[in-house]
């Protein structure tokens, strides 16, 4: 019996350090200017687990970092998309991208348009 008992903690003990309290991951999230980062930024960080999460305009790219204890990439990614972004392959709906403001219509070629002039055309 002590040896059933050894067994079972030892076997919870590998369960508990086999989660990563630091797990890193990226994904593509579209959005065209700084207040887009910001919304993304506080998406993702509203995610109970996250730690940090960093995107950038230049790339579309959200750099994470998260215990996988408590979130994992697609609750992560579901977040972002009812805060009205496209994330990977993923569409927002209607409704939560008619939710951001006028300039971050990330889809409207004429909003891409206007943030390529005032950027010099870089979009940067």
């Amino acid at each position: 019996m002590k040896k059933a008992l050894i067994i079972i903690f030892m076997l919870a003990g590998i369960g508990t350090y086999a989660q990563n309290k630091n797990a890193k991951a990226t994904m593509e999230v579209d959005g065209i200017c700084l207040m887009c980062k910001s919304r993304i930024e506080k998406a993702a960080l509203n995610t109970k687990g996250v730690k940090s999460a960093v995107w950038s305009l230049k790339t579309h790219q959200l750099s994470l970092i998260f215990n996988e204890g408590k979130t994992n990439t697609d609750t992560i990614q579901a977040n972002i998309l009812r805060a009205g972004h496209d994330a990977n392959e993923a569409k927002a709906t209607v409704e939560a991208y008619n939710s951001v403001h006028d300039c971050c219509k990330y889809r409207d070629e004429n909003v891409i348009d206007d943030h390529q002039e005032k950027d010099g055309g870089s979009n940067e």
